[in-house]
């Protein structure tokens, strides 16, 4: 009698124990591949801005910093910005916690159908790409909270408490970056918040396992945001970089700060348009 076939594993990071190779469904055409050597790095690669006083006597000068770090750079990052070092080490620590789960546990919630609200996957759309990206992610729509987080993984079991916490902190974030954003530009501070109606908030858990071949592929190509904004946050393994007059930029992680991408809804008057591009790096 025939053994039953064992299924192949739809995750990269299950893939990974003991390669020495990448496979071809991740090489990148030799024209499209990471040139590290032409990587410029160094300390301020985007504007820092502390966000301390944005409701006090300097907000005015922290509205001109954010107005044309969105004009020149279309990124900046954000320090003091009123979320908690708990909170984001326990966002960090929960992420860690759930793709270094067992396959079996975290395969629960896998999906390769982009319409649902909730799903891990690999790579960006299995159903419709040629080459892969090096990369797994859990995505989750986090907005009404109560919508949704019911349908998120119940493992580890602080999941929900902690993203959630988390997904609240960064919601008060945007709106509050959004303000500034609409106030730089003239306008009322809720003009934006207004224009934008109803809208969302989903959240992307990305982790990059580590690539034998790291110049032959990317974590993810580069690419602009759709949305309106992207708050980002970092662990302490580099790899994000930015375009910045014809040059990639890597941006090194600063402990405890978001990177605030402007997305291409947000793309008025003279602000420029912005590409990102995360290469192969390691959540551990």
């Amino acid at each position: 009698m025939a053994s039953k076939l064992k299924q192949p594993q739809p995750l990269l990071s299950d893939l990974v124990s003991g390669m020495s190779s990448v496979p071809s469904n991740y090489i990148r055409p030799a024209n499209d591949r990471p040139n590290f050597h032409e990587v410029v790095s160094f300390d301020g690669a985007i504007p820092l801005i502390d966000l301390q006083d944005l409701n006090g006597p300097k907000r005015s000068d922290i509205i001109k910093e954010i107005g044309l770090a969105c004009l020149n750079y279309g990124f900046f990052q954000v320090s003091n910005h009123g979320i908690s070092e708990a909170v984001i080490d326990n966002m960090l620590d929960i992420s860690r916690e759930f793709f270094h789960m067992p396959e079996s546990e975290r395969l629960k919630n896998y999906s390769d159908d982009p319409m649902k609200t909730m799903r891990l996957s690999t790579s960006f759309n299995v159903r419709t790409e040629n080459l892969s990206s090096w990369r797994d992610y859990l995505r989750l729509h986090c907005h009404p909270l109560e919508d949704y987080i019911q349908e998120w993984p119940t493992n580890p079991p602080s999941f929900r408490e902690v993203v959630g916490e988390y997904c609240r902190n960064a919601r008060s974030l945007a709106l509050r970056l959004l303000e500034a954003v609409s106030e730089s530009l003239g306008l009322e501070k809720d003009y934006i918040d207004k224009a934008l109606g109803k809208h969302g908030q989903h959240m992307a858990i990305n982790y990059y396992p580590h690539c034998p071949q790291p110049d032959l592929t990317y974590g993810l190509p580069k690419h602009s945001d759709p949305n309106v904004m992207t708050i980002l946050l970092q662990d302490d393994v580099p790899g994000l970089q930015v375009l910045r007059n014809g040059k990639w930029v890597a941006v090194n992680p600063i402990p405890s700060t978001f990177i605030v991408n402007i997305g291409d809804q947000i793309q008025v008057r003279n602000i420029k348009w912005n590409l990102a591009i995360y290469y192969s790096t390691v959540l551990t």
